[in-house]
């Protein structure tokens, strides 16, 4: 575990991250994912990746971008989303992907950080989930085996963080990014505000820098809304 976890930007907490990496990209629709990150991977125009994520965000943002650019060759998120050009890469077979039932991608994700190799759930137990798995019966209930991921590389976003990596997360960004963060073997975090050691509260810490590689202050933050809806009046 590096001593020294801070970098300047995203150029140089992505430089060695290659094409036909796994990644682990946290945020939940559009909210709490790791713009600068996803930007410097568009800029850098590596593909064949593989991403682990909720969703794929939209056409034009986030996950997207990649999507866009072919740079993404395989997909494992709980649902489509808002984003149509996934839609039709997945339909046309252009993209592979591997639809996971949300709880089952937290877990999955969960496990790898606690150094568990699977799990057991009976999530999927009779559906096109369960192919080609192995299933097993605990007090006369079937559940599905599980792996944990295996990433190369975590790519996540936390409203304040410290030089020791220590992280806090707001509202819904704190669904699944703690768990990629842990779960990756190099762990990216971008933040909001990077403040000195001893400036955050331990009661209010949600992930502790063990689990971050590096860490660096973002900019330029758009922080869309998938769908604005108003009360008519």
């Amino acid at each position: 575990m590096p001593i020294h976890k801070v970098v300047g930007n995203a150029t140089e907490a992505c430089h060695d991250i290659p094409s036909n990496a796994t990644l682990l990209v946290g945020g939940f629709g559009l909210c709490g994912i790791p713009e600068n990150c996803i930007n410097e991977l568009v800029r850098k125009k590596i593909d064949g990746l593989t991403c682990i994520s909720n969703n794929a965000g939209v056409d034009d943002f986030g996950l997207g971008l990649l999507l866009q650019g072919r740079q993404v060759k395989k997909m494992i998120s709980s649902y489509v989303g808002e984003n149509a050009e996934f839609e039709r890469q997945m339909l046309s077979g252009e993209l592979e992907v591997e639809l996971v039932p949300q709880g089952t991608l937290a877990t999955r994700c969960m496990a790898a950080g606690y150094g568990m190799p699977a799990i057991f759930t009976p999530a999927g137990v009779g559906t096109e989930v369960a192919e080609g798995k192995e299933v097993r019966n605990f007090k006369g209930k079937d559940y599905l085996m599980e792996y944990a991921f295996d990433a190369d590389f975590a790519i996540v976003k936390a409203w304040k963080g410290d030089h020791k990596g220590n992280l806090i997360f707001r509202a819904t960004s704190r669904n699944f990014n703690p768990l990629m963060a842990m779960a990756g073997k190099i762990t990216i975090a971008e933040v909001e505000e990077l403040v000195e050691p001893g400036e955050l509260d331990p009661d209010m810490i949600h992930l502790p820098g063990i689990y971050v590689h590096r860490i660096f202050q973002g900019a330029n933050y758009e922080k869309r809304i998938e769908q604005r809806t108003v009360r008519v009046r």
